[in-house]
């Protein structure tokens, strides 16, 4: 087993880090922004969902609880 050169190592991080293509503050600005808003439709989807599957139940039970 070889002992790593931590000079190398180093060297070879730096060259892989910079191969690394960083969004811009806008980019990040819109994603973030898109995230928040699918999040907030997800929320309201399953809400609704939720409110028609307890409103359906309910209405079951009703009738054929007496």
């Amino acid at each position: 087993m070889a002992i790593a050169n931590p000079v190398k190592f180093i060297q070879e991080v730096r060259a892989e880090v910079s191969k690394v293509v960083w969004p811009t503050r806008r980019e990040v600005l819109l994603t973030t922004v898109m995230v928040f808003i699918m999040a907030a439709l997800t929320a309201v989807f399953f809400s609704l969902v939720d409110l028609l599957i307890r409103t359906g139940l309910t209405g079951v039970l009703t009738y054929f609880g007496g």
